[in-house]
């Protein structure tokens, strides 16, 4: 069974989300940020960077137990071990990566800034809520004018899976 380490964020949902809409099976260990968790050695020997979300797979590449951290990276090992959540035709297939790396680089990290500047932020920093909540309007209307048919162009793909649990 994969071992996913996550918590209930949008980007931790993203991979909790392939592996149901994958079939696979997986154990789920919450990573309590408000704990510290993701500082102790049992999880930094997961993921250095002590970030969820991150898995475990005992059937590695070589068979053997491998870690893949980073959520876009976790979608793309997962549809590469699958065969599922890329399309086959390469024109397609690479439509939907490079969407997944716009929610990647784009959509989740703004919305991320936005929500902790505008929520989470100790003091409220005008600039940062302004600067944040154009660059999620500005990801928005890319999403309304780009891709109305399916979040990620052609039918539900990895991009489809990370942007769904961050979009309303």
């Amino acid at each position: 069974r994969i071992q996913l380490y996550t918590l209930g964020t949008p980007n931790g949902f993203k991979v909790s989300v392939a592996l149901e809409e994958l079939g696979l099976a997986y154990d789920t260990h919450v990573i309590s940020i408000k704990n510290g968790d993701q500082f102790s050695d049992a999880f930094k020997a997961v993921n250095p960077n002590s970030k969820i979300p991150a898995i475990t797979d005992p059937n590695g590449p070589d068979g053997k137990p491998f870690n893949v951290i980073e959520s876009g990276a976790i979608l793309l090992y997962l549809a590469e071990k699958t065969g599922k959540l890329l399309p086959s035709d390469q024109r397609r297939k690479w439509e939907a990566v490079q969407w997944l790396f716009w929610q990647m680089a784009g959509v989740g990290p703004m919305f991320g800034q936005f929500g902790h500047f505008t929520v989470y932020a100790p003091e409220k920093l005008p600039y940062a809520i302004e600067r944040y909540s154009k660059e999620a309007r500005r990801s928005l209307s890319a999403t309304s004018t780009r891709l109305r048919t399916s979040p990620c162009g052609h039918g539900w793909t990895a991009c489809s899976v990370s942007t769904k649990p961050t979009t309303p």
